[in-house]
């Protein structure tokens, strides 16, 4: 097994798989930039490439001893206008065109709409907007077999391209028969993360956690203005989120995407769910080598509002530069992370901790890191669970956490802050000091004389029953290095 530095970077980076990525090459060159899991993106893509891309990760997980974080990203309801008969068509602002249910190849006047949910949504006076915004048609009458509209921003369209509707909550799944079958492949491909796309309202996680049968975790990702309305409850019925800020900048007017996002990662922080910042934050290195000053800022401004993770979409999937995109990533984010005043910016969230032992202790972890400068917290964990809640408080110290889950290690790729490590469970007290130790000393983050902090439930191995913290110093005699159990 080769030994990897540990990354003292608190902020996990996401990097999304694709054409420029999908080689064994490739995925090791951003495993070694930076790149602590990866998003497979189900829009694209055979199975058999996500497979063979689930492989190379597991195969370099085994070689450096690192469990990685593997995310499915389910495409969700794609909602599209139909064909042209000349391909594609320019329509004029202030002129009418129809959407409707005739299957034959449109013009300028009209194109098939294929979807009845729209259909059943739509309104007079409400908006469509078509080709990621770039077009937008203001609904005149709602009739069985068509949607007449007035084109308030023109411009060309071509076939197939995409509608967003933002104006109302389609009544429709969030899970389509094509996400079904790409859940069933995840989950058969051993991946960790579930995202799902275009989430409404509660109960469209609902149906997902069905299908899933208790494995994995399931993100939510917040792209869609209904969302906001219900927030909290879905954020409290995912175990993570995403803020989507594509379909989101398209629905919602591009200034008010930036408090949103505030606004998403403020409420995931408080209720203890892992939050990741997404969508064109390198966007220029897509074809250029280095980012622009706002792109650098505005993942830095994530970084800043202690979102947990930060993603690369395009910039990894299909760029030119995707090793110099984690890199950079990588850069700015330990640049923000060594600013004196960042700590300070963190805590401007408030998180109030639930009335239990396991909260009472993880809040007890961040203070004592704090007044006796304790350089590693390390969480003997089955689940996660109290890891999760020590990641809450953004301690100062790294967290080291422990299991005897491999699953359990690998999800906890997306948390703030933490290194897994799989290790066998402890039996006693005595061990579990012994083993803390040499644990934080064999993984770099501790030394002789350092002091740490050791969280763990009694009895040992036990899920849910974090009930003890220790403050341990390590001695100046004991062994740096030592062969586990």
């Amino acid at each position: 097994m080769k030994k990897l530095t540990p990354r003292t970077r608190k902020v996990r980076i996401l990097a999304t798989l694709g054409p420029s990525s999908s080689s064994e090459v490739m995925i090791r060159k951003l495993f070694l930039a930076g790149a602590d899991a990866f998003r497979l993106n189900m829009s694209h893509g055979t199975h058999d490439v996500h497979a063979a891309n689930v492989a190379i990760i597991r195969g370099l997980e085994k070689e450096f001893g690192r469990p990685t974080t593997i995310l499915a990203d389910l495409q969700g309801p794609k909602l599209r206008i139909g064909t042209f008969a000349q391909g594609a068509v320019f329509l004029e602002k202030g002129a009418a065109f129809r959407l409707d249910r005739d299957p034959a190849p449109g013009d300028s006047s009209r194109v098939t709409l294929p979807h009845p949910e729209i259909f059943a949504a739509a309104q007079e006076g409400m908006r469509l907007l078509i080709d990621d915004g770039k077009l937008v048609l203001r609904v005149r009458a709602v009739r069985d077999d068509f949607i007449d509209t007035l084109v308030e921003v023109g411009g060309s369209l071509s076939e197939r391209k995409g509608v967003n509707v933002p104006d109302v909550v389609l009544p429709m799944a969030a899970m389509t028969e094509k996400d079904r079958r790409d859940l069933s492949f995840a989950i058969e491909a051993g991946v960790d993360w579930i995202a799902l796309s275009f989430v409404q309202r509660p109960d469209d996680l609902a149906e997902a956690r069905k299908l899933m049968g208790g494995y994995g975790y399931l993100l939510a990702k917040i792209e869609k203005p209904a969302a906001l309305g219900r927030l909290e409850e879905i954020v409290e019925m995912s175990d993570a989120v995403m803020v989507a800020r594509g379909d989101l900048g398209v629905e919602l007017p591009p200034y008010a995407v930036p408090p949103l996002q505030k606004q998403i990662v403020e409420s995931a922080r408080r209720l203890g769910k892992p939050v990741v910042v997404a969508t064109q934050m390198l966007e220029s290195m897509i074809k250029a080598p280095t980012p622009t000053r706002a792109e650098v800022s505005d993942v830095a401004t994530a970084v800043y509002d202690g979102a947990d993770a930060v993603m690369l979409s395009a910039e990894t999937a299909a760029g030119d530069w995707p090793e110099e995109a984690v890199a950079m990533m990588d850069s700015i984010a330990h640049s923000v992370e060594h600013d004196p005043g960042y700590l300070d910016r963190l805590h401007f969230t408030k998180t109030m901790p639930d009335p239990t032992t396991s909260d009472a202790l993880a809040g007890a972890s961040q203070h004592i890191t704090n007044t006796v400068s304790a350089k590693v917290i390390v969480c003997f964990t089955t689940s996660g669970s109290t890891v999760r809640r020590i990641a809450r408080e953004r301690p100062g110290a790294p967290i080291l956490a422990l299991t005897p889950r491999m699953d359990t290690a690998r999800r906890m790729g997306l948390m703030w802050g933490v290194h897994a490590v799989r290790t066998k469970d402890i039996g006693s007290f005595e061990e579990m000091i012994g083993k803390a130790k040499r644990m934080a000393m064999r993984h770099g983050f501790a030394g002789a004389g350092d002091k740490i902090i050791v969280l763990a439930g009694v009895p040992f191995g036990t899920p849910g029953s974090t009930n003890v913290l220790h403050v341990a110093t390590i001695r100046g005699d004991e062994l740096r290095t030592h062969r586990e159990e």
